[in-house]
């Protein structure tokens, strides 16, 4: 099924139901729209602190420990 079809069986759908229902609904969907902006959004942030050279600095400087340093192993 294609969206455009399932947005026109949802608006059927829809149409049909008593107000405090419909309520329910619109927050549903409401919360739907929140997760996927979420998603969106930490998608990004993952994307933005994966690209960025802000810590670029540490790969050239020199490890203050090695595993000689551990006492317990």
């Amino acid at each position: 099924m294609d969206k455009q079809v399932l947005i026109e069986n949802t608006i059927v759908k829809i149409k049909q139901l008593p107000e405090p229902k419909l309520m329910q609904g619109n927050d549903f969907v409401a919360f739907l729209l929140s997760r996927a902006e979420d998603k969106i959004m930490i998608e990004g942030i993952q994307k933005l602190a994966s690209d960025s050279t802000a810590f670029e600095f540490l790969k050239e400087e020199d490890d203050l420990y090695t595993m000689n340093d551990l006492k317990e192993k």
